[in-house]
């Protein structure tokens, strides 16, 4: 059984010259791309290109909305903040309060 032989510079150097001569050979039997097909690919890319450019807009015109929709909501919360509590009834105006809601119950049952 005969040993591997270790190619040599030469043999290397021919070898990977006819590959690159096979490769260009392929691509030359390739048929050319038609100007139709190219321009409808091209067509293709550039409305792809532009949807996503639109959504890009519509993802930061959405941030900007729910920017503008946080800050409405912390001047609404500081805007509440700034009104007064009631102020706390006596005793005399709860009992007051009471009385009548005892005495307009007691009218409406007379009926």
């Amino acid at each position: 059984m005969a040993g591997y032989k270790e190619p040599n510079f030469n043999e290397r150097t021919a070898l990977a010259a006819r590959a690159r001569e096979e490769a260009l050979a392929k691509l030359r039997a390739k048929p050319p791309i038609d100007p139709a097909i190219a321009a409808e690919r091209a067509a293709k890319q550039a409305a792809k290109e532009a949807a996503v450019l639109e959504k890009s807009r519509l993802a930061k015109l959405a941030i900007e909305e729910a920017k503008a929709a946080k800050q409405a909501a912390k001047d609404a919360a500081a805007a509440l903040a700034a009104i007064p509590p009631p102020p706390e009834l006596t005793e005399a105006e709860r009992k007051a309060i009471r009385d009548a809601k005892y005495a307009a119950r007691k009218q409406r049952t007379k009926r």
